[in-house]
């Protein structure tokens, strides 16, 4: 039996810990400069990429608008798909499920660095988040989100929410969608035994959502859906459901 697992599982709790620890601590002194939260997450996706012996490959990276904030918009098949695109996106902040907010840790620190929670559960509030994401998109952030809204338990594809695409439009920034491939293998939803193989990202052409209102989320969707699921077919990583 490979060491492997045993040693990812021991980087990911001294990992979060040490790194998650310093996003506290740096919430806790008010430090609001983008920088110290981006080289912290950025070193805890590498180093548990590391550990894991999982190696990240990207395609059409340089595609990626670097004079603007984006939205990316992202599949959504393991815990992988986070480390690896913190590990490789700059600037890079979260709307994610209030959920992992009680995470031990994890939660605490996401919130101190500035990724946006998402009460799905309570409409209003969940609309004041995405507001407030669409803002802090304007000031110059780039977000991402898993716009299935959950974590794929088989690794099919599953049904984009309109809740990402309103706020692009929101916040007037291009979308790039991104398919994170082969992140299924190494750990699907459910388990904590890493299976190290190497995962590739995926990134689209930058959709404008320049002049779009709120009746077009539902085209802007459909748009971006179809870039993910053109390359999930040439990852090779199965047939879409």
């Amino acid at each position: 039996m490979t060491l492997r697992p045993i040693i990812y599982l021991i980087a990911l709790v001294l990992g979060t810990i040490w790194f998650g620890g310093q996003s506290i601590v740096a919430g806790l002194l008010g430090i609001t400069r983008s920088g110290p939260y981006d080289r912290v997450q950025r070193g805890w996706g590498r180093t548990l990429l590391k550990a894991a012996g999982v190696d990240v490959e990207t395609v059409g990276l340089e595609q990626v608008p670097t004079d603007r904030p984006v939205v990316f918009i992202s599949n959504h098949q393991s815990w992988f798909d986070i480390l690896a695109l913190v590990a490789t996106l700059p600037g890079v902040r979260f709307v994610a499920k209030k959920e992992l907010t009680k995470v031990p840790v994890f939660g605490r620190a996401m919130v101190s660095a500035g990724h946006v929670v998402i009460d799905r559960q309570n409409r209003p509030a969940a609309f004041d988040a995405y507001e407030r994401a669409a803002e802090r998109i304007k000031a110059g952030a780039n977000a991402l989100v898993f716009a299935e809204g959950t974590r794929s338990r088989t690794g099919a594809l599953l049904p984009f929410k309109k809740g990402p695409f309103v706020l692009a439009i929101a916040a007037g920034a291009p979308i790039v969608p991104v398919y994170c491939a082969h992140t299924f293998g190494v750990l699907p939803k459910g388990s904590i035994w890493v299976r190290p193989r190497p995962i590739a990202l995926y990134f689209g052409d930058p959709i404008s959502t320049e002049g779009l209102d709120y009746e077009d989320r539902e085209r802007l969707r459909d748009e971006a859906y179809a870039v993910v699921r053109a390359f999930r077919e040439q990852s090779g990583d199965g047939h879409v459901a």
